[in-house]
């Protein structure tokens, strides 16, 4: 019987699972299956734990079939290492731009003043973290403050209702679900759906009036996990964008 090497074995094993792994996280938030946190935590697994293993077995299996030793299967340490690789771009794929963000998850253009929340935000079924802010303990507002220091009130020089109103279509072009707006008070609700994972992430907005013209608050929040990679910064840069450039 040839001898054949149970590290490349291993490491072609880590790898396929690893891969698989990391696939059925998102896939099975978007078939209904897994709510995203769970399908987040096995992606996790599988990229994260899977990708150095396979690599490391990998290599070992390389070293252990070369020519000379009679030991076969360095097919599979390719594999392995094949896979492990390919992990490793997903994790970086993941990680994206965010990768330099702080652990924080509620963001807001006004430290000071946040704009606050709904009674059905805040009792959201799917919600694991607060809305009273600085949520996430008392260093969110340093962390934020260094990380984003251009975040602060948008000046508009159009009456309150008439941002409002353009608010809320910048919102719905960038994809959020408004859920409520009050002319009265110059508030508004919505939520935006992260593309990969399906986290959901709340959205507040205030128009106040600003000498002659507005000023516009806004904060994001999500409703689960410590840090978002940096995805309620962008989230409210999108809008300030659209509104400074109508």
């Amino acid at each position: 019987m040839a001898n054949r090497s149970k590290t490349a074995t291993i490491s072609a094993g880590i790898g396929i699972t690893g891969l698989g792994l990391a696939l059925l996280g998102p896939a099975s938030i978007h078939l209904g299956l897994a709510a995203p946190i769970q399908g987040f935590s096995l992606y996790a697994l599988g990229s994260v734990l899977g990708m150095p293993l396979a690599i490391g077995f990998g290599i070992a299996g390389l070293i252990f079939t070369r020519v000379g030793t009679g030991v076969e299967g360095r097919e599979r340490a390719f594999v392995g290492l094949g896979a492990g690789a390919l992990l490793l771009l997903v994790l970086s794929f993941a990680a994206g731009s965010g990768v330099d963000a702080p652990p924080i998850h509620d963001i807001t253009t006004n430290i000071e003043d946040p704009p606050t929340f709904s009674d059905a935000v805040a009792n959201a079924e799917d919600r694991a973290n607060g809305v009273v802010y600085p949520d996430g303990g008392p260093d969110v507002t340093a962390q934020q403050l260094a990380a984003f220091p251009d975040l602060k009130p948008i000046r508009l020089n159009v009456p309150p209702a008439q941002a409002l109103e353009s608010s809320k279509r910048a919102a719905e072009q960038l994809g959020w679900t408004v859920t409520w707006s009050d002319a009265a008070t110059g508030r508004m609700e919505a939520y935006d759906v992260t593309a990969v994972f399906a986290f959901v992430d709340d959205v507040a907005i205030r128009v106040r009036p600003d000498g002659s013209g507005s000023a516009v608050d806004l904060r994001s929040n999500s409703r689960v996990g410590g840090g978002d990679l940096g995805a309620n910064y962008t989230r409210i840069a999108a809008l300030r964008e659209i509104l400074l450039n109508e």
